[in-house]
């Protein structure tokens, strides 16, 4: 064993404030800002590597795990896709990545994301036109009605 690193299970004080590592799935959630179950998910899809295991088989997260986690809730936060966080993980553990492919991915990821928005926003004028052409009185005519069923004549059904 080298001098300069723990034992295998020992405890170490970390930047993570006074949380001592390794920790256990809970911990390592709330610390992380993820839920249990999202992790277990992480870990499934590979993600975070070989997580330890205690004798038991209980898992030990490491402060690079829950750091790991960590990078997935923001790129998750940001929208992109389960795929392109698996793709920007393994480029962020290379260190010999050329920054080009990482913008590649959140390039291709703004393009999708201002289509959505554009959708969207077509959307929106289209309500906004049903709703001003609309009554909204006790009567029973109703142009949002209309429009969904595909119809300008009223229905009756």
């Amino acid at each position: 064993m080298r001098a300069d690193r723990p034992a295998r299970g020992a405890k170490t004080a970390t930047a993570l404030g006074a949380h001592l590592f390794p920790v256990n799935i809970g911990q390592a959630a709330a610390l992380s800002g993820i839920s249990a179950k999202m992790l277990r998910h992480y870990e499934s899809l590979a993600l975070l590597g070989a997580v330890a295991r205690t004798d038991s088989g209980y898992r030990q997260y490491s402060e690079a795990d829950v750091h790991t986690l960590r990078f997935i809730k923001r790129g998750r936060d940001l929208g992109f896709s389960m795929a392109e966080i698996a793709e920007l993980v393994g480029l962020w553990r290379n260190r010999q990545r050329a920054s080009a492919s990482v913008k590649r991915i959140a390039q291709r990821h703004v393009d999708d994301l201002s289509e959505r928005i554009e959708a969207m926003q077509a959307m929106q004028r289209s309500l906004q036109a049903l709703l001003e052409h609309c009554q909204g009185d006790h009567r029973p005519d109703c142009p949002i009605l209309d429009d969904l069923a595909g119809s300008t004549a009223p229905c009756c059904h």
